[in-house]
């Protein structure tokens, strides 16, 4: 799955557009390195979201294409806040 819908589906991000923006403008990194939207995003992988003052650390636990508003927090574990 593509790192902008991943972020869309997870709702680390609000809008796939939004999350598009964040990969071209290198707020995203995906295990230390920028990554660009089309980046396909694996279980065990480690985002880091730089949005707003505090960096949002996360890993990936599972990928799927469609998840419920309860089942997305199942996707990924946060690892620094």
């Amino acid at each position: 799955m593509r790192l902008d819908k991943f972020l869309k589906v997870s709702r680390l991000i609000k809008r796939r557009t939004v999350a598009n923006e964040a990969c071209d403008a290198g707020r995203i990194m995906v295990n230390g390195k920028v990554a660009r939207a089309s980046y396909p995003v694996k279980e065990g992988d480690v985002i880091e979201i730089i949005l707003g003052q505090k960096p949002l650390k996360v890993k990936v636990l599972e990928v799927r294409e469609h998840v419920a508003k309860e089942g997305a927090p199942g996707l990924y574990e946060v690892i620094e806040n």
